[in-house]
Parts: C-alpha cells; sequence; structure tokens
C-alpha cells in the first residue's frame, strides 16, 4: 500500500484514511495544519498510487495498516482519522486490535448493511461506468464530496482510470459492512461523527457505533451533507484537534446524539 509520511517524525502518529472515489490527496488541508504530529496519509488499495494489483477490501486494507502503525510507532500515541470508506476501515482496525488506536475519528460510516442496492451494484455500474470519462458528470459528483476546483483535476483523472471492477469492489463492500465482533472492546476515545444533511441511514448507523462502544462520542455536524473534511477544513481540524489534545468536543457546529 502506497502512503506518504509528513510533519515532525518524532510527534505522535496521525493516519488519515480516505474516502471511495479519492485518495490520499484528500487530506492536503489537514497535512498542512497538523505539522507537530508524524503524519502517514495512505492510498487505499486500487486507489491514488497503490496500483500493485492487490484487490481492495476492508479487511486486508485494515491488515496492512496495523503492520504500519506497529512499524512506525515505536510507542507512540496513535490517533486514526477516517472518512466514510476509510472510517470503515477504521473500525474494523478497533475491532482487529482493540489496544492499539489511543484516539480515533469516525467520519460518516456506514455500518448497516444495504443489501438490496448491494445486488444492484454490478448492473447499475456497468450501466453508467462510461459516464465516469464525462466531465459534467464528474463536476456533479465531485460536489456532493465538496470537492473544489483545486482538487477536481486530480479527482477527474482518478475516476477516469479506475477500473470498473475496482469500483465494483469498493461499493459492494461499502455496502455491505457491518460493525466487527471485537469493536465493543476497542480501548481508545472514539469521535463519531455525521452531516446533519446525510441520509438517514448514515444517522442510524452512526448511533449504532456510539452505542456499541462505552468509549464513543457521537456528533451531528451542522449544515453540512457527506464530507465535512473537504467542506470546512478549518472546522474539521479544530474538531480533530480538540479530540485529542482534550478529549473534548467542540460545542460550536455540533450536536451532541
Amino acid at each position: 500500500m502506497h502512503h506518504e509520511e509528513y510533519g515532525d517524525k518524532n510527534g505522535p502518529l496521525l493516519l488519515f484514511l480516505h474516502g471511495g472515489g479519492v485518495s490520499g490527496w484528500m487530506w492536503d488541508k489537514q497535512i498542512q495544519y497538523f505539522t507537530q504530529y508524524h503524519c502517514i496519509v495512505p492510498d487505499l488499495q486500487e486507489q491514488g498510487q497503490s496500483t500493485n494489483g492487490t484487490n481492495f477490501s476492508i479487511k486486508t486494507s485494515a491488515e496492512q495498516l496495523i503492520d504500519i502503525l506497529e512499524e512506525k510507532a515505536a510507542g507512540k500515541e496513535i490517533n486514526v482519522i477516517g472518512f466514510s470508506l476509510g472510517a470503515q476501515i477504521t473500525i474494523q482496525m478497533l475491532g482487529m486490535k482493540p489496544d492499539l488506536i489511543n484516539h480515533a475519528i469516525i467520519n460518516s460510516a456506514l455500518v448497516r448493511p444495504i443489501r438490496f442496492v448491494k445486488k444492484l451494484i454490478t448492473p447499475s455500474i456497468l450501466l453508467t461506468f462510461p459516464l465516469i470519462k464525462n466531465k459534467t458528470f464528474s463536476k456533479i459528483q465531485s460536489k456532493t464530496l465538496y470537492i473544489n476546483e483545486d482538487y477536481f483535476d486530480k479527482y477527474y483523472k482518478e475516476s477516469s482510470q479506475m477500473k470498473v471492477k475496482t469500483l465494483i469492489r469498493i461499493l459492494e463492500e461499502n455496502m455491505s459492512f457491518k460493525l466487527p465482533d471485537n469493536f465493543n472492546k476497542a480501548k481508545g476515545k472514539i469521535l463519531v461523527t455525521v452531516g446533519e444533511f446525510e441520509n438517514l441511514v448514515m444517522k442510524k448507523s452512526a448511533m449504532d457505533i456510539v452505542k456499541n462502544n462505552p468509549n464513543c462520542r457521537g456528533v451531528i455536524i451542522s449544515n453540512i451533507g457527506h464530507g465535512v473534511p473537504m467542506a470546512n477544513p478549518t472546522f474539521f481540524n479544530r474538531m480533530i484537534e480538540a479530540w485529542i489534545n482534550e478529549g473534548k468536543v467542540l460545542k460550536e457546529g455540533t450536536t451532541l446524539m
């Protein structure tokens, strides 16, 4: 798995896990802000620069990332920030290694399998896949993730290069994910967030996560849909900082679940 490292390599670890349809570049604003941390930013399997032939799965991604963290940590505090698909991988890591992660932020993670939608993924993707290379269609898609003009070219290039089987795999993994058995044993402090304008299944997923581990706190972020890290990086960075450094939830712009 390709990954880049930034910041102070003597500082606490801060692992950023991107969502589907983007790659490590989505965390540029966080990398620029958290210079006192040892930031690790991977491209998940079959995405970005991780195109070595390994098929994407949430479980194998979690296994590889645990190996990276254990190699790099050397006794340092470990913090993991996951968005969407990356948030699901964060949950999987917490279940697999309950003692490994000190702080986690799980942003917009689906944990309620949508089985009827999963059955429609392959036929619908095969039908609509040619649209991915259409710039007008890509611009519409990018706006749902709050990707601005500065990053659109990267988004469009990666989207155009994605293989149809890869997209199907990612969506099937995303739609069938559920909380792992040992998630309730994770000992780190876990902040669970969801946007006010996200759909009901995402909000119910956030509540499920909070109910399944006593170390979780859940918040709804006001006036935002699916993509707060890119929509409002200043707010998101402050939220990360408050949670990691003080174990606090920002009151401004959030509502407790």
